[in-house]
This record gives C-alpha cells, structure tokens and sequence, in this order.
C-alpha cells in the first residue's frame, strides 16, 4: 500500500513540475539569462517550504510512516565539497537541460531523448561511488 503511495505522490510531483513550466527547457534558459523570476519562484517556494516542513519535524518530533524518529544528520562544512559538486550539478543540468527532478516528468511527457540525460546522471552517481572513498572527508 505504501509503493501506490509513493507512486501517486512521484506521479503528483511530475504533473506539478510539468504543468508548472518547471520542466521546460526555455523556462531554465530563461533563468540562467536572468531574464524570469518563474523558476527562482518555483524553487524558492520549495526552498521556504522545505524550511518549515524541517522546523516542524524537528519541534514536533515527528516519525517517519514506518514510527522512526526523522534524525537530521549534520552536514560536513567545506567550501571545496560544494562548490565542486554545485559545478557538477550545473553544468549537468546546463548540458542535459533539465534538472533532475523534473526529467522522469519529462520522459512522461514523450520527450525521450532526456534519457540520454537520465543514463548520464545514473552513470554519475555510479562514478561517484566509486571513487567517494578516495575523496577527502
């Protein structure tokens, strides 16, 4: 019963990132060129919402479907970690067009070829595990 949860949620978000332009390519263009407010809207919205959500899981003490307590794991502090990955992360998503949240979204939609960027962020991440253990902590 939880994985048709889970599912109608995932479906729900792609409709959302869809229908909400956060998915199209011109709508990020337009982003990167500073000339929309659209999508820093979108993801400032979700930022402030991630924000409250997280205080309100954390004042409340609230368990995860299963009753675990949410344990939030405090983050290691290093410019270098970030800024490496946030150059990953762009120039993926600069590359491929699209964020990854949205790409299953966009595979939905018919627009195949964001397999392509799909297979490549999967490759990625495999890369990534591969070589974390030999990467400063």
């Amino acid at each position: 019963m939880k994985k048709i949860a889970y599912l109608a949620v995932g479906l729900l978000f792609g409709i959302g990132m869809f229908k909400s332009g956060a998915a199209s390519w011109f709508r990020i263009y337009e982003m990167f060129q500073f000339d929309s407010f659209h999508m820093y809207g979108i993801m400032g919205t979700a930022l402030t919402l991630a924000v409250l959500a997280t205080l309100l899981i954390k004042k409340k003490k609230i368990n995860d479907f299963s009753g675990n307590p949410i344990v939030f794991q405090p983050k290691e502090k290093s410019i270098a970690r970030y800024l490496i990955g946030g150059i990953f992360f762009g120039l993926g998503w600069a590359l491929g067009g699209a964020c990854p949240g949205p790409m299953f979204a966009l595979v939905g939609a018919g627009f195949y070829p964001i397999i392509i960027a799909i297979v490549g962020a999967l490759a990625g991440t495999w890369c990534y595990g591969l070589v974390k253990r030999w990467l400063p902590h």
